[in-house]
């Protein structure tokens, strides 16, 4: 029995050391935290402005003309129109299986705040991302859609 003991502890020992050598395959270690789906690449290359943010089936883009955003490596979003400026904060990843962009401006009334949400890419190449918002009060969906300067 002490000799079963032994080997017992020894096979445990051996795998949990094994295990903290992870393969190159692991992504962890990664800036990018939206499961290895490349957003923070596409999102930080360029300036981009809204071409659709549609809220409750009514469309809203236009509350957007003129903005252009520009996402920083650092989380920041600015995003100015002439000498307007409104600064918040991004950042990417993944829950339920879903891959989010998550935008928040501080509090405030008006279109800044109706992005400010937790946003289901639904498409996504370098020069277009669209994105899906469902309420969790009404169940109402939102769409807003960026592209590339």
């Amino acid at each position: 029995m002490k000799t079963f003991s032994i080997l017992l502890m020894s096979l445990i020992l051996s795998f949990s050391v094994s295990s903290c050598f992870g393969s190159d395959d692991d992504d962890s270690h990664h800036d990018d935290d939206d499961n290895g789906n490349g957003t923070t690449e596409v999102v930080v290359n360029g300036n981009w402005k809204v071409t659709l943010f549609q809220e409750d089936n009514s469309n809203q883009t236009s509350h957007f003309n003129g903005y252009s955003f520009d996402f920083g490596t650092d989380g920041v979003v600015v995003a100015t129109n002439g000498s307007t400026t409104k600064t918040g904060n991004w950042n990417n990843g993944g829950d339920d299986s879903n891959n989010k962009l998550n935008i928040q401006f501080p509090d405030e009334d008006g279109p800044f705040e109706e992005i400010s949400e937790d946003w289901n890419i639904i498409a996504k190449n370098p020069s277009k991302i669209e994105l899906r918002h469902v309420s969790g009060g009404d169940g109402s969906i939102d769409l807003l859609t960026f592209e590339k300067l």
